[in-house]
């Protein structure tokens, strides 16, 4: 079909004299567009009430019911990037930032047709597993495109599509809320109709993503570049199938799991944790501002971390991370037992913005590992990391704060062992990271 032609690799590839700086809003339109899944807290009490209504009916939802919607999302995200790499590596952006926005907006549908016939198994295979599907192959599309046409500035050219992955809750949250108000009455909580335009929306801004797309013509190269490397020249080109194997490759991946292990249980956790740690000085309002608070800083740490990683290297950026990391976190349980609200809110939005700089500068790392030639392949089968990671940081959280409760501890008391494990965490991370060896190019 001539439509779908249009997707073919070769007819993406950029014409003499294009100006490569018209690619990071290609990816932009579908990182913000995917960044809503971080957003996804703002259905689940209209989701648990679709029946009762003010009040949440025997047969409705529970939360605990729907926190499985997120989940299953994050984890198709990991498992659909790590399977579909390859292919997006051999048939080109293009076509893959296409089938991110069909399933990415079409799982909104088949789940808004979940929630109108209330058939929750519906409404994870839409939201949880066609979307995570479009969230895996949609954040990995840009990165290897984006790589190829910076390789001056990698750490740089990533942060700014992944940023957008950090921002995107910002513009869904309020735009979810106010389309859920505005069809209040005409379905229960307003969550069909809310799901069916944010599908439609979602998928003509990715599509704006889907043909403003290039990719560099062969040989390509920014002119007067030289590979030297203070700026990382990129590693010896492997095949994803090499480097799935190397000692290198799971490295790096337990240097991912870390950091997003620690960064996302604090994220998940962060209303109820500022209540309860400074109980009668933070009430619910101001809770929701310092999760806005925490959210702008994973996304400008996205941006400003894998920019100075292509100055500091991605090796001394994480090391970075991980030591500055753990002593952060190792101080917030004395923070929380002096009262100290204002240095607690900087040390945790210095905690986030390491984690967005984390998911920025690892595909650069992977480059200055593997190369380019599959990077984007190597990419997805990292992101299995990330899959693992946000099961396991609530899980830590949630178990080791409810178990410090049963235990008597009280409850402004009742995260101290919390940071303390995401310290070790992290410096089981800091020893991974010490143990990556860059090799000869």
């Amino acid at each position: 079909m001539p439509l779908l032609s249009l997707l073919d690799r070769s007819r993406s590839v950029a014409p003499p004299g294009y100006s490569r700086w018209l690619v990071p809003p290609a990816a932009l339109a579908i990182h913000l567009s995917i960044g809503q899944v971080y957003a996804f807290s703002v259905f689940k009490i209209p989701l648990s009430r679709l029946i009762g209504g003010a009040h949440a009916a025997p047969d409705d939802w529970s939360l605990a019911t729907l926190a499985w919607i997120f989940s299953i999302a994050i984890v198709f995200l990991g498992l659909s990037a790590a399977l579909f790499g390859a292919w997006l590596e051999r048939v080109g952006p293009r076509r893959a930032m296409f089938t991110a926005a069909l399933s990415f907006g079409g799982g909104f549908w088949v789940a808004a047709a979940g929630v109108a016939l209330h058939q929750l198994w519906l409404v994870i295979l839409g939201y949880g597993v066609l979307g995570g599907i479009g969230l895996g192959l949609g954040y990995i599309s840009p990165v290897s495109t984006l790589i190829r046409w910076f390789p001056d500035r990698p750490g740089m050219a990533t942060g700014m599509a992944i940023m957008g992955f950090g921002g995107g809750a910002m513009i869904a949250a309020p735009l979810s809320v106010s389309l859920m108000t505005r069809f209040a009455g005409v379905a229960p909580q307003g969550v069909v109709p809310t799901f069916l335009v944010m599908g439609a929306a979602y998928f003509v801004y990715m599509m704006f993503g889907v043909f403003t797309i290039r990719v560099p013509p062969p040989g390509w190269a920014p002119a007067g570049w030289v590979p030297n490397e203070k700026r990382r020249a990129a590693g010896p080109e492997t095949s994803v199938q090499n480097a799935w194997t190397s000692p290198r490759f799971w490295l790096v991946w337990v240097v991912l799991c870390m950091n997003v292990t620690a960064g996302i249980g604090i994220l998940e956790q962060a209303s109820p944790m500022i209540q309860e740690l400074f109980k009668g000085r933070v009430a619910a309002a101001a809770a929701a501002g310092y999760v806005s608070l925490l959210s702008l800083a994973n996304m400008v740490g996205r941006f400003v971390w894998s920019s100075v990683s292509d100055y500091l290297g991605r090796k001394a950026t994480y090391a970075t991370f991980f030591a500055l990391g753990a002593a952060l976190y190792a101080s917030v349980p004395s923070l929380g037992a002096a009262g100290a609200l204002p240095p607690f809110v900087i040390v945790t939005a210095l905690l986030l913005s390491m984690y967005g700089g984390g998911f920025a500068t690892v595909p650069a790392y992977l480059r200055d590992l593997f190369g380019t030639m599959q990077v984007g392949a190597i990419h997805g089968r990292l992101l299995t990391a990330w899959s693992v990671a946000g099961v396991l940081g609530p899980l830590l959280v949630n178990r080791i704060r409810d178990a410090q409760l049963a235990a008597g501890v009280p409850r402004a008391h009742a995260y101290d062992m919390t940071m303390y494990v995401m310290a070790a965490l992290l410096a089981v991370g800091f020893v991974s990271n010490a143990l990556v060896r860059r090799p000869a190019v």
